[in-house]
């Protein structure tokens, strides 16, 4: 077993390595003329962020990475209450940190307008990539997280095949991109929201308490729903 110390400090290089991966592909190269990579791109570039980092740091902090991943292993029987706090508090200065270096690249460009790049920051209603309500922002947020959740947990349950849980982990993250960028840029992770938008302010910050209600509520209902599935009946009575 690792410090605590050495756990949130594999938290913080996870984070803002999945922070500067995911969101600076879509700040630096989504619509580059002629080569941007794209929505599929920037969705592949934050499963690859994750998937890295698991196998990385993940035998020293479990690579949560993400608020909401670990509310959600919590709430699944899979992690001390105790070490919420100071998880949470790593995985957002990660973020703020990548957040930070991926400002100072983007500045390298001649007239670079971080407010008006929207520096991928997650929005709703106007601010949505495709206009998308603040209902329609909630569900999917709440269901994804959900999904995401239920995948980790069965990804990494006792009996699972060893090593290979990062892969499943990441397939779904990039899955989750694929299906909700158009609809709020994507959070599933408050940690990786409020990187971008404490830049961003404004707008961004005042849409920012939805990408952390909607992936931790959506984290609590996955694992409610992983553990109902997959308690064998006599243990559920037991």
């Amino acid at each position: 077993m690792f410090s605590l110390s050495k756990r949130c400090g594999a938290e913080f290089f996870g984070t803002f390595w999945l922070v500067l991966g995911g969101c600076g592909s879509a700040v630096l190269a989504a619509g580059f003329p002629n080569l941007g990579i794209g929505f599929a791109g920037v969705a592949l570039a934050f499963g690859l962020t994750v998937l890295t980092m698991i196998f990385a740091v993940g035998h020293v902090s479990g690579g949560h990475f993400n608020p909401a991943v670990t509310i959600g292993l919590v709430a699944g029987g899979r992690f001390p209450a105790r070490d919420i706090a100071p998880y949470v508090i790593a995985q957002v200065l990660g973020a703020i940190a990548a957040a930070a270096v991926l400002a100072s690249i983007a500045y390298g460009q001649d007239g670079f307008d971080l407010p008006g790049s929207r520096f991928a920051a997650n929005g709703y209603g106007e601010y949505s990539p495709g206009k998308y309500s603040l209902l329609a922002a909630l569900i999917t947020e709440v269901v994804l997280t959900a999904g995401f959740i239920f995948v980790i947990l069965g990804s990494t349950r006792k009996g699972a095949p060893a090593g290979f849980a990062a892969i499943p982990i990441g397939l779904a993250l990039t899955l989750i991109h694929l299906i909700s960028i158009p609809v709020t840029n994507t959070s599933v992770n408050p940690a990786r929201s409020t990187g971008p938008a404490l830049f961003v302010g404004g707008w961004a910050l005042e849409q920012l308490w939805l990408f952390w209600i909607a992936p931790i509520g959506g984290a609590v209902i996955g694992a409610i729903a992983y553990r109902w599935v997959s308690i064998p009946k006599t243990e559920q009575s037991s």
